[in-house]
């Protein structure tokens, strides 16, 4: 059977005195007397009465929820980033609406503007796919925001960033002095920002080492397993000289192991792959995948923990958060 909510009116006619007073009572505004606001906590009480979060959000301003959005809830590196960042809100009282995009720029705008209808009192936009004038005119309609893995230059968001760029770098260096010269790239989204970085420690570094490289070896591809063996097994018959690829992630990287199986590519004697954010899965694949590790929970936990300072006043002294990348040497590109 279902039982009818217990409604502010329902209270004051039960206590014989106002919706006013019910709210001044339940809100300790001091307008009343102690033993009337007593006795009508209690009646509350009894009648289990509990506030709308929203309607208590529009007096004060604040609804003690937050918004926390993902290209890719089923993604590992977002799964582990949300861990942290809802345990970070929790702890602090606050309720987290999680929200997943899909990859999709359209549904992340369309998240954006129910997360601004909800009033949350913060947003934590991950992997942002928006381009830049529609993301700025989107996160202009929220008071408080922190961007993880994406960077607006000149604007009051707080940011948290892998050295994507550091990263890019030190997985090429590792090839290079492995012997590879003929390195692929597969980049992931031609929006994602943390691939542009990675792709131009990628080709400084080449450039740095005098290794001249063709254009064609990169490819943009979608961040998934499928995503990765689809653009892998096209890049190597395109181009079957390629000794080593780096991958955008390391789902991308897994899906180029099955890509080099197709082809009959052994890994690491034909083919060394590389993969980036050292998810769990990364470590139990046959090879083993040479990655980059990015500590995901505790970037979570940090852009959470940013997001709550930034909603309590702090501006230039809690910006911006840069997250260091490790080189893990596993069996792929040993």
């Amino acid at each position: 059977m279902n039982r009818k909510r217990v409604t502010i009116q329902d209270v004051a006619d039960a206590a014989g005195v106002s919706r006013q007073t019910v709210s001044r009572a339940i809100n300790d505004r001091g307008e009343i007397g102690p033993e009337t606001r007593a006795r009508v906590l209690r009646i509350a009480e009894e009648m289990g009465y509990r506030p709308s979060s929203i309607a208590r959000g529009l007096a004060t301003q604040h609804t003690g929820t937050l918004g926390l959005v993902v290209p890719d809830v089923a993604n590992p590196f977002f799964a582990e980033v949300a861990r942290g960042a809802e345990h970070a809100a929790y702890a602090r009282g606050y309720n987290v609406f999680l929200c997943n995009t899909d990859e999709d720029p359209q549904r992340e705008l369309a998240v954006l503007r129910s997360l601004e209808d909800k009033r949350v009192d913060g947003v934590l936009l991950c992997s942002s796919r928006l381009d830049e004038p529609t993301l700025r005119a989107a996160l202009a309609h929220h008071a408080s925001v922190v961007l993880l893995n994406r960077q607006l230059n000149g604007d009051d968001f707080g940011t948290v960033l892998i050295d994507d760029k550091l990263g890019g770098a030190i997985i090429t260096r590792h090839l290079l002095q492995r012997g590879h010269q003929a390195i692929g790239f597969l980049t992931g989204p031609p929006a994602s920002w943390s691939g542009r970085k990675r792709m131009e420690g990628y080709f400084e570094t080449l450039q740095a080492a005098a290794i001249s490289y063709n254009p064609d070896w990169i490819r943009p591809c979608a961040p998934t397993v499928e995503g990765g063996q689809a653009a892998a097994q096209a890049l190597l018959h395109d181009h079957p000289r390629l000794t080593a690829l780096f991958c955008y992630n390391d789902l991308v990287a897994v899906g180029a192991l099955q890509a080099a199986v197709t082809l009959r590519r052994v890994v690491p004697e034909s083919l060394a792959i590389v993969g980036y954010d050292d998810i769990p899965l990364a470590a139990l694949v046959t090879p083993a995948l040479t990655t980059c590790r990015v500590r995901r929970y505790e970037m979570g936990l940090q852009a959470m923990q940013l997001l709550l300072e930034r909603i309590n006043g702090c501006t230039d002294e809690c910006r911006r958060i840069v997250v260091q990348p490790e080189l893990i040497i596993r069996a792929s590109a040993p």
